[in-house]
């Protein structure tokens, strides 16, 4: 009798379980139907792993930065959902479910991250809707886009866009650079023209096969790779093409050199805008083609300020300047090249590199925040400052409560005086 008990009761368990799990999965089934899905602490996990691919914006309620984002998202939502390999957007109040800011690491709004798989990847791209849609399209194309017409060739660029660079091989086979386009895949677009025809050739400018032609239409640049085509060689060609020959620094460039290895020549301007700024732009591309063993990169005082003090450069200073920056925290001065001149900045760049290479240099350090804590700071000084003046809110309202318990203590309360107060605090 006691062990029909014990049956009964653990079938009625494992009923119960059955239509607990049933509820469950029925509260958090998903459907892709173009519409931003909200997420919480309670359906994130299963968002994440009921999709190939979910863009996700960690967002505050407060933020206007978030709020001007948010039609953007909703219009992006309903192209995404339409691709053979759909993306969904959902968006998370972060600043309500901590937890998942924190094992996230959120420390600004909004923070835009693409879930591939379930794995993070940090979106820096841009944010209006069409080109947003441009972007993410990237990340769930093929490795390696197999083109086999002139018209295949032009869609296939028009399609990628400006905001990546595009590898084209021409004549040659996908297995070739289909390790590297994955190793590479967030960071460009890698294709392989199987049949194209003798003006192809002219317009990318190579008269053999086969050739690995590099596009960077941001910058209007191009490159060719005739070869040899073992690993290192190759990939030493993609990974100096990923970024142009002459990078301008701002805060969203700013983000690309993490993973940059190379040392960087960086130089300092006045106003990269003005008409000496471009020229000089043309001799430091020219210097950067003939030493790809570093980056090139120009930075504007006026455009960049916070950037460019730390490097000890201020109106007095004498632009434009150069020095060697190794990404972090130490910089090079080279010996009697401490400034160009306007009368042969070819030559004087040229005595620069010669001068580094030689070693005759003096070693700096920025004074300031090394490049880590300085992109971290650009995404959290608006946190901080809430923080700031939340803690102040919260001093200012227990100084205040004091005083009316003290002002209680002393004064007689009028029959009335109870209810007043009370109505009082709830209108504050």
């Amino acid at each position: 009798m006691r062990r029909g008990s014990v049956a009964v009761g653990l079938l009625f368990s494992a009923i119960v379980c059955f239509c607990l799990s049933s509820i469950f999965a029925e509260e958090h089934k998903f459907n892709i139907d173009g519409k931003v899905i909200d997420l919480d602490e309670s359906n994130f996990d299963s968002a994440i792993s009921s999709f190939d691919f979910v863009f996700v914006d960690f967002h505050a309620p407060w933020c206007g930065h978030c709020k001007r984002l948010s039609p953007e998202l909703d219009a992006a939502a309903a192209v995404l959902a339409e691709l053979d390999n759909p993306i969904v957007i959902a968006k998370v109040n972060a600043d309500k479910y901590r937890r998942l800011g924190d094992k996230y690491e959120i420390d600004g709004f909004p923070t835009l991250k693409l879930f591939m798989h379930g794995v993070p990847v940090d979106y820096n791209g841009p944010r209006k809707a069409d080109l947003l849609v441009r972007f993410l399209k990237k990340f769930v194309a093929p490795d390696v886009t197999i083109l086999d017409s002139d018209t295949a060739i032009n869609n296939f660029i028009e399609a990628a866009g400006t905001h990546f660079p595009i590898y084209i091989g021409f004549g040659m086979n996908e297995s070739v650079i289909s390790e590297l386009a994955i190793k590479y895949k967030r960071r460009a677009w890698f294709s392989v023209a199987k049949d194209f025809s003798d003006s192809i050739m002219e317009s990318y400018d190579f008269d053999k096969v086969p050739a690995l032609v590099s596009v960077y239409p941001t910058y209007d640049e191009r490159n060719i790779f005739y070869g040899p085509f073992d690993d290192q060689f190759l990939e030493d060609f993609i990974k100096q093409n990923l970024l142009p020959l002459c990078l301008p620094i701002n805060p969203d460039t700013l983000k690309l050199l993490k993973d940059e290895e190379r040392k960087i020549v960086l130089t300092f301007v006045e106003d990269e805008t003005d008409d000496k700024t471009k020229r000089l732009v043309k001799l430091l591309k020219a210097a950067a083609s003939a030493n790809r063993e570093y980056l090139f990169g120009y930075v504007g005082l006026q455009q960049f300020q916070d950037f460019v003090e730390p490097f000890e450069i201020s109106q007095k200073t004498k632009l434009p300047k150069m020095v060697v920056w190794d990404g972090n925290e130490e910089y090079f001065n080279v010996i009697d090249s401490e400034s160009i001149g306007e009368d042969d900045q070819g030559s004087d760049i040229t005595h620069f590199l010669e001068g580094y290479k030689e070693g005759r240099t003096v070693s700096k350090k920025i004074s300031g925040p090394t490049f880590t804590q300085f992109l971290n700071s650009m995404v959290g000084y608006k946190l901080i400052f809430l923080v700031i003046f939340l803690v102040a809110v919260m001093i200012m309202i227990q100084t205040l409560g004091k005083y009316e318990e003290d002002d209680a203590s002393t004064q007689p309360l009028r029959p009335d005086s109870s209810e007043a107060q009370t109505s009082g605090v709830k209108e504050d």
